[in-house]
């Protein structure tokens, strides 16, 4: 008898190791190497946030970012326009080094190099599994793409385990979405044909078939029709791939939700970046209204109820206290990017800029001062900081967050200032828009010469051409109503030698630039 109670005790002890074993494989991590997030809005204005000051516009789970973390003053996307910064964001490289960094078709080739040092391939290195879900606009394949076989080079290839994209942006065909390289729900006997030159015949266009649109093309936006929307592009075929424009920022959400869930017990990282308020404006009809700015302000609080939701999911998890958020945009605003959806009508006392000058496309700051927060729960104190930052130094900093071994030219390590232990940001940092370059060092900027209208008349927006040099005093004049170039002629002279000293051995036409 004594013999079977020993039995029966050992047994139930097996047991219950064996359950402690298999809690303790369910138990979400508890690792030295934080998750890491970031949240990535496109054309978003450094004033479309309450946080930062916008008062027509509600966004209460940002602002829970930035009341909670470190919000930033002086945070820039790398350029004024989205392809180049999300390359400088994902390499940490300035975009004018690479000449195909621009705003890209939806059936050009990738522009990242296989071999390139990218966050995602650093980061898997370190152990991470990694992941992208939403907009790309970096380019795909190698050359003329077959969107009905596996397209490659692609996310996959610059270091994401899991990707689920849209190729290119949202008014842009092809209008499907890739889960690793293949398009989703796609029908082989209704194979994709892309155009970027020429129609397919027989297919309506926004230009030739109004009666097809629901939304209203001002320019650029006249060719193929999707979901009742003129796109930029021609497109044949796949209609069962074909997304819907309206369940766009609930679907994306949802595969970032299933991302974090499937890799809650591992170190991740997520680059979310969401469509929104980019055009075509699409919020869904639950947030049709919500402002009173149109569809433009209807699609922030859409996305900031998406990260609101995001944030949700990360706590249900268990994983909010171990991951770093890093949230910003690829450039600033834009009201009028192509189509009639009241965004200019309706602005009323929004300032989309906030008290900044130009937009998106523009050398101005408003260009490319964009909200910057970081967040990180019980690690990061809550606090304003003015240090100057770029999107660029991402991936220095998180490499030494990670124990990476990485050399940068570009990319400085500020960890301490996303952290919010700094405030000694960058010294000087190189601004691009459109091809064009600008010079930040300290509180001064300056715009070289340059030809061209002062205004893109289309999007009613100052781009920062002049046939004379531009110096501000950001300290004094954040809304860069006084040129100092000619008044300062030492302090420009001074800002013209560091701009070269980066520069010049790149482009010739900078090396030549002299003061008159």
């Amino acid at each position: 008898m004594n013999k079977l109670k020993i039995y029966l005790f050992l047994l139930v002890l097996l047991g219950v190791s064996s359950s402690c074993l298999t809690d303790k494989k369910n138990t979400p991590q508890n690792s030295n190497k934080p998750n890491i997030v970031i949240i990535y809005l496109d054309d978003l204005g450094y004033g479309d946030l309450s946080a930062y000051g916008a008062t027509e516009i509600q966004t209460p789970n940002i602002d829970r970012l930035a009341n909670q973390g470190v919000m930033f003053t002086d945070g820039h996307s790398s350029s004024a326009t989205c392809t180049p910064s999300r390359y400088a964001l994902l390499t940490g490289v300035y975009p004018w080094r690479n000449k195909d960094a621009k705003i890209l078709p939806g059936t050009a080739p990738l522009i990242i190099d296989t071999a390139q040092v990218t966050l995602p391939k650093m980061l898997k290195q370190q152990g991470y599994t990694t992941g992208v879900v939403g907009k790309w606009h970096l380019g795909l394949g190698s050359g003329q793409v077959n969107w009905n076989e596996h397209v490659s080079p692609g996310p996959n290839e610059i270091g994401f385990d899991y990707s689920y994209i849209m190729a290119a942006t949202q008014d842009r065909v092809p209008t499907v979405y890739l889960e690793n390289g293949l398009v989703e729900g796609l029908d082989l006997n209704d194979p994709i044909e892309v155009s970027y030159s020429s129609n397919f015949e027989g297919e309506p266009t926004g230009k030739d078939n109004p009666e097809l649109l629901t939304m209203k093309w001002h320019h650029g936006h006249n060719n193929s029709v999707v979901n009742g929307i003129p796109r930029i592009g021609f497109m044949k075929g796949g209609e069962n791939a074909k997304w819907s424009d309206v369940d766009m920022a609930d679907h994306f959400l949802a595969k970032a939700q299933d991302y974090i869930k499937q890799h809650k017990n591992e170190p991740f990282f997520l680059y979310y970046a969401l469509q929104q308020p980019h055009v075509p404006r699409t919020p869904h009809p639950r947030f049709v209204g919500s402002t009173n700015l149109g569809p433009r302000g209807d699609v922030i609080v859409e996305a900031d109820w998406c990260i609101g939701e995001f944030l949700k999911t990360l706590e249900d998890e268990g994983i909010l206290e171990n991951t770093l958020i890093i949230f910003s945009s690829d450039n600033g605003p834009v009201l009028n990017d192509g189509y009639y959806d009241d965004a200019v009508e309706r602005i009323g006392n929004h300032d989309q800029n906030g008290g900044l000058r130009g937009g998106k496309y523009s050398l101005f700051e408003a260009g490319t001062r964009v909200p910057f927060i970081t967040y990180w729960k019980g690690k990061i104190e809550p606090k304003k900081s003015d240090a100057l930052i770029s999107q660029i130094d991402i991936l220095a900093s998180v490499a030494k967050l990670t124990g990476a071994d990485l050399n940068s030219s570009d990319s400085e390590e500020l960890l301490d200032v996303l952290l919010g232990k700094s405030d000694d940001g960058r010294d000087q940092l190189i601004l691009e828009a459109s091809t064009r370059t600008a010079y930040r060092k300290g509180n001064w900027l300056m715009i070289p010469p340059y030809k061209g209208p002062a205004v893109a008349a289309q999007v009613n927006i100052e781009l920062g051409n002049s046939p004379d040099f531009q110096l501000y005093d950001l300290g004094a004049d954040i809304g860069q109503q006084e040129n100092l170039a000619k008044s300062n002629p030492d302090k420009l002279e001074d800002m013209l030698a560091g701009y070269k000293e980066i520069m010049g051995v790149l482009h010739s036409e900078v090396e030549a630039l002299e003061l008159k």
